[in-house]
């Protein structure tokens, strides 16, 4: 089905994984997987795409068998019309979590496990392509991925690897994450590989159209003039709180909406920091960014807990958010984790943001 190339060792990072542009600031990185995915919207192959060292897969066919990581992955191909080539997943959506016609797809995947997916049953499951979403993070629930697959045995199982780069990569970019580029560049080579790169150009378009629309409304505004935002990670540990820096796709939604980022200069993609800090930059908006319960009572009774805890906290109560309740309530994955929804948060931050100014 496809020449195979050795996958490099993809980057170690808190928050996800994918695969074309890593991300430089500028729209439509110039890569080879960009420059391949320009001609996969007649299905040509051969397609060609990179991890984050540089190391290149080849298809010669688009893929039968593909495992996702976690939902965010299935998503997007479901979103591309290749729902029916996914034969597992892991982290699977709770139901009615995505929307129309997609949940009920998503709920006929099979579930192989509901955080990581153990390394032998992913290697057992007779995939051939493994969309990773994640690659190792030791700390996410369902004890990481410090047994994930080497190349060799994912080579020795007939599975060929793939990330989303536009997160997995963020980490070694060499410039802040000012707009989606390198999401959209994630979505047009996945849609090279599946052989669906015409409705990957559609979506794409319709993630600019409502990120331009956003722009024409409240782009001029002075950055003097831009409300402060912090992003509360509320699962990541309230103990100490991980920040999103400049390389996460959370830099670039909340710059977007036309706020600022209390923390863009902190370099990378995430950092923890002493709430002090988070006090003394006193954000003038604080997004409760949950991630995904299973289901909308469960994501609101979430959202509910990071709410109250910001309320009872001494250290965060006095803060002019959440005194004036200017708390968000948009889960983690359509701001930090490369999809379609990247735009839509844009739009919902800047209606909250800028009331009026933003259809």
């Amino acid at each position: 089905m496809r020449s195979r190339v050795r996958v490099g060792t993809a980057a170690v990072v808190l928050g996800s994984l994918l695969l074309a542009g890593c991300g430089d600031g500028g729209r439509g990185p110039a890569d080879e997987s960009t420059r391949q995915a320009g001609k996969a919207g007649s299905g040509a192959y051969p397609v060609s795409v990179t991890d984050c060292t540089g190391a290149r897969t080849t298809f010669s066919a688009a893929p039968k068998r593909i495992v996702t990581s976690n939902a965010s992955g299935l998503e997007l191909l479901l979103r591309l019309g290749a729902g029916d080539k996914v034969i597992g997943t892991g982290f699977p959506p709770g139901r009615g979590t995505l929307p129309g016609p997609l949940d009920a797809q998503a709920q006929k995947v099979e579930v192989l496990s509901r955080s990581v997916i153990p390394k032998e049953k992913l290697l057992g499951s007779g995939a051939d392509l493994y969309l990773d979403t994640f690659a190792s993070m030791g700390g996410m629930g369902g004890g990481g991925m410090s047994d994930a697959p080497t190349a060799e045995e994912f080579k020795a199982a007939g599975i060929e690897h793939v990330y989303l780069k536009s997160t997995a990569c963020a980490a070694r970019g060499k410039a802040p994450l000012t707009d989606l580029s390198a999401v959209e560049a994630d979505i047009t080579a996945l849609g090279a590989i599946t052989g669906t790169g015409a409705r990957a150009r559609e979506l794409v378009a319709g993630m600019r159209e409502k990120v331009d629309a956003v722009h024409r409304a409240v782009g001029g505004t002075a950055e003097s003039a831009r409300p402060t935002y912090f992003f509360f990670d509320y699962d990541a540990g309230t103990k100490q709180p991980s920040v999103t820096c400049d390389r996460q796709i959370a830099n670039a939604v909340i710059a977007l909406a036309g706020a600022r980022n209390v923390f863009a200069d902190c370099e990378g993609d995430f950092k923890q920091v002493g709430w002090e800090d988070v006090i003394a930059r006193n954000p003038d908006w604080i997004q409760l960014g949950v991630r995904d319960r299973g289901s909308r009572a469960a994501n609101e009774k979430a959202f509910d807990e990071a709410a109250r805890w910001l309320r009872a906290n001494p250290a965060t109560k006095g803060l002019q958010a959440v005194r004036k309740s200017h708390l968000l309530r948009i889960g983690s994955e359509r701001t930090t984790i490369a999809g379609v929804g990247n735009a839509d948060a844009v739009e919902e931050i800047a209606k909250t943001l800028y009331p009026g100014k933003v259809g």
